[in-house]
């Protein structure tokens, strides 16, 4: 079923372009703004009454024309779900072909099955989990709000508890979480929304400094990898793992600090950090989860901006913004699903949608 009225096609400065088999025109920002958002196709139903959706999607948002060999045309994007509060965590699973996410507030993972389109309960009880991913072997590791804890489920039995205390305190409220591939590490970040509401977890005094983490794969020691970032979010590596990307999401409970991500020089697997520096800041809303295609772009779900900035903006590695892809919700996370990991897999805050696009996703999940 289609949605609102369509927008004029039209670049970011508003300048004509010419179409080709891929590189199509984007949507003006300033355009969405002021109008309607662009229509939206439901999954199973391609239009209202029957009437198709319109190619190319005005989704699409140019702001470089890098972006341009990243767009398909003759796709629309569906919404393949609506039902959450606020839905979050997205992971693909390869080998079972389905996306989990986390429906925060509602309390329980979910499943979308990429076979078949529709999503069904995979936790009912998820203890509030936020960020999931899954590692080499398959596993699937969350990051739970209401235990403050990092779990691993395993293929029997229960979860099993990676990390929940450090220096003898508990910790925040993990929310994301990746994983190297040389030796299993694992790296999450830890800035306590669990712990602001009963919303999302248990209301709780925050005992930590947020901060990000690292488990080491063999011990299963944790170690503090940095303190220097307001409230680290959703978190990516390059496609060569040498460089460590957060999104900071710090005006939600620091006013007059600035959204963006953060970067950090990888070394020694991810044991430790180095580097930092700004890789890009918001003016407005912020940028949740995060990921990266296999040229090194940044993906990254936008929140809380309103009209023509909630849905997934992309940076290249220079920092530069090449494009959006606009969502009629604000977008808590995404991944690349999908045989190619080219299915873009977004995690609005009450629907999740997909897009086909020409990018792939760098890693496995």
């Amino acid at each position: 079923m289609l949605e609102k009225n369509e927008i004029s096609l039209v670049d970011v400065d508003g300048a004509a372009a010419g179409l080709g088999r891929r590189a199509f025109l984007g949507a003006s920002a300033a355009a969405v703004a002021a109008t309607a958002l662009p229509r939206v196709a439901e999954a199973g139903n391609l239009g209202l009454d029957g009437a198709p959706a319109r190619y190319p999607s005005p989704v699409w948002v140019v702001h470089d024309d890098r972006f341009r060999q990243y767009m398909i045309g003759n796709t629309p994007m569906y919404r393949e779900w609506t039902g959450s509060l606020w839905a979050e965590g997205s992971a693909y699973n390869a080998p079972g072909r389905y996306v989990v996410f986390s429906d925060i507030p509602n309390n329980r993972q979910m499943r979308w099955d990429e076979a078949t389109g529709e999503v069904s309960v995979l936790r009912p009880n998820s203890y509030f989990s936020n960020g999931n991913t899954f590692d080499f072997q398959g596993r699937q590791i969350s990051c739970e709000h209401q235990t403050a804890r990092v779990v691993r489920y395993g293929w029997s039995g229960p979860p099993e508890v990676l990390a929940e205390t450090f220096d003898g305190k508990p910790l925040n409220a993990p929310n994301d979480a990746v994983v190297h591939p040389e030796d299993g590490g694992i790296i999450f970040t830890d800035p306590g929304y669990g712990s602001h509401w009963w919303y999302e977890g248990t209301v709780r005094e925050l005992e930590l400094p947020t901060s990000v983490y690292h488990i080491d794969a063999a011990t299963g020691a944790l170690t503090k990898l940095t303190d220097e970032i307001f409230k680290p979010n959703g978190l990516c590596f390059s496609p060569d793992y040498q460089t460590l990307y957060v999104a900071d999401t710090a005006p939600t409970h620091h006013p007059g600090e600035s959204a963006g991500i953060i970067a950090w020089d990888v070394v020694d697997n991810g044991r430790s950090l180095t580097n930092r520096r700004v890789f890009t800041e918001l003016e407005a809303g912020f940028h949740d989860g995060i990921r990266a295609d296999r040229d090194g772009n940044i993906w990254a779900a936008t929140a809380f901006g309103g009209e023509g900035i909630d849905g997934v903006h992309v940076y290249a590695p220079d920092g530069t913004k090449l494009g959006q892809i606009l969502v009629p919700e604000s977008c808590a996370n995404c991944c690349f699903a999908g045989q190619h990991r080219n299915r873009l897999f977004i995690c609005g805050s009450q629907s999740v949608y997909t897009i086909h696009t020409a990018a792939e996703g760098a890693h496995i999940t």
